[in-house]
């Protein structure tokens, strides 16, 4: 990777927007702490619209910020498969399971396991998936972070990492997980706005509608076809029918299990909010998703017009950038988009490394390491817990990788194979158990972790890509669960009468 020179006005402005990221989480903490409990009036108080400002918040990353763009930089229309998956994913969320887990009424994923299918042993593996999830998450972060990081300070990449995981555990000790709400909204607002009113400007400078940039995508594909080196509009130039259809359906049901997004439902105020708070968050992220293709096809028109050499395949993630560069906005126009990438990718580490801790902290270090564990003996350990993971992250991310959204896939992968039938199973049908849990989710781990070992062109590697295994695996999980479950003693009859009395009643 090619190294920038240093910016000043684009590294003002992050400091600028991380200093007000900061006052905005204390203020958060401080209305909490003269509130009521940590659950309760903190989360109430922001209504519908909040909670879906605070889902989008918590879901649009660097993958969506970053990543989008740059894969349909490189592959073009297989990109939809991203856009789909992911958003159709919170439809499934929408119409499964929403509102089932807000009656459920448990905290985090490994707890609804372990209280589902009364199974301690089930809920350490729910614990330890959410873990990993969490991690190959990050990772497709923190490659974002040090990639924006490189940019603005001129560093290489490594230097630039290590930067940028100092700057997100600064970012988390002096906010507080407690701020975490509030300070999600006020990012997506930040985040959303840095994405359109640059986009604007480079759709000005290139002659297209700025009023609405996300129209003129369809013209400036056109007239990128009329160019010489033009980008390739063959519906399936990057891949096969069945490779999108696998990479959509593995990133529908991934979003459905994916730890940090299911945990947002456990805190709303009931069944209504959960699900209206769904729409909302959905209508959020898809006006990203509406307006990523447009930065990747003016990228793509600029270097056509201009005989500028296409960017190289470990920086096409850098496009959103790289675009307002090339048209030529000002400075701090382009520096509001790096702002912008760096607070998805501080939003949905925050997130995620505090879903990590907190599955050590209260699944495993509570429950089997130190069962008689102080409140402050769990809250230190969940502290020391992220610095571990941010290690742990910050160690892989410095390795050669693939882009944003393929390292993200893999994640969605992991709980699509796992939690996804788990609670699926676990909420429509009262005679899944703890055995068949317990064996659909090492079954699931090991279909997602076997495909990444899988020969390229091989039988099975065609049929299970790393990136996108749950789209067979996740029936073959369910399949298990069936079999096993129909196969062992049914589950107590307390948790039957609950799920028919309490979770499917009307």
């Amino acid at each position: 990777m090619s190294t920038e020179a240093f910016k000043a006005t684009p590294a003002l402005l992050l400091v600028l927007a991380l200093v007000i990221f900061l006052l905005v989480g204390l203020f958060g903490s401080l209305r909490r702490q003269t509130g009521s409990s940590y659950y309760g009036i903190g989360v109430r108080s922001i209504g519908r619209i909040g909670i879906g400002a605070a889902i989008a918040s918590n879901w649009m990353s660097a993958a969506s910020f970053l990543g989008i763009a740059g894969i349909f930089y490189l592959k073009g229309y297989f990109a939809f498969a991203y856009v789909v998956g992911w958003t159709g994913g919170y439809v499934l969320l929408l119409i499964l399971m929403a509102g089932q887990i807000r009656r459920f009424g448990k905290y985090t994923a490994p707890e609804f396991v372990g209280a589902r299918y009364d199974s301690p042993l089930a809920r350490l593996i729910a614990a330890v998936v959410a873990i990993l999830i969490s991690l190959i998450y990050c990772i497709a972060q923190y490659k974002g972070i040090g990639l924006v990081f490189s940019w603005i300070f001129g560093l290489d990449y490594t230097h630039s990492l290590l930067l940028g995981t100092l700057v997100v555990i600064s970012y988390l000790v002096l906010s507080g997980i407690l701020g975490a709400a509030r300070n999600q909204r006020f990012q997506y607002a930040v985040l959303i706005l840095s994405f359109l009113i640059p986009l604007m400007l480079i759709a000005r400078k290139l002659g297209y509608n700025w009023l609405l940039p996300q129209f003129s995508y369809g013209e400036a594909l056109q007239d990128l076809a009329a160019t010489p080196a033009r980008m390739e509009t063959a519906p399936w130039a990057h891949g096969t029918p069945y490779q999108w259809l696998a990479l959509c359906i593995t990133l529908m049901v991934g979003t459905a299990g994916l730890p940090h997004v299911l945990s947002r439902f456990y805190t709303v105020p009931n069944v209504r909010d959960a699900r209206w708070s769904v729409v909302w968050g959905l209508c959020f992220i898809g006006l990203l998703y509406w307006s990523a293709p447009a930065y990747a096809t003016f990228a793509h028109l600029w270097e056509a017009r201009n005989g500028t050499p296409p960017l190289p395949p470990d920086m096409a993630d850098l496009v959103v950038i790289k675009a307002g560069e090339w048209a030529g906005v000002p400075i701090w126009a382009v520096g509001i988009i790096a702002v912008g990438a760096i607070s998805a990718a501080f939003s949905t580490v925050s997130g995620l490394l505090i879903t990590g801790a907190g599955a050590f902290s209260y699944d495993i270090y509570c429950r089997f390491l130190n069962p008689q564990a102080t409140e402050q003996e769990r809250m230190q350990i969940a502290k020391g817990a992220t610095l571990v993971l941010a290690a742990l992250v910050l160690l892989v991310a410095a390795q050669p990788l693939g882009l944003i959204a393929e390292v993200t896939a893999v994640a969605f992968a992991l709980a699509g194979n796992t939690l996804f039938p788990v609670f699926l199973l676990g909420i429509w049908w009262d005679r899944a158990n703890k055995q068949g849990a317990i064996a659909g989710m090492l079954t699931g781990i090991v279909i997602t972790f076997g495909a990444m070992l899988l020969p390229t062109g091989s039988l099975l590697g065609t049929l299970f890509p790393a990136t996108s295994s749950a789209f067979l695996g996740a029936p073959l999980v369910i399949l298990v669960m069936i079999a096993t479950s129909l196969a062992t003693p049914q589950p107590p009859e307390e948790i039957r009468r609950f799920l028919a009395e309490e979770v499917h009643s009307p």
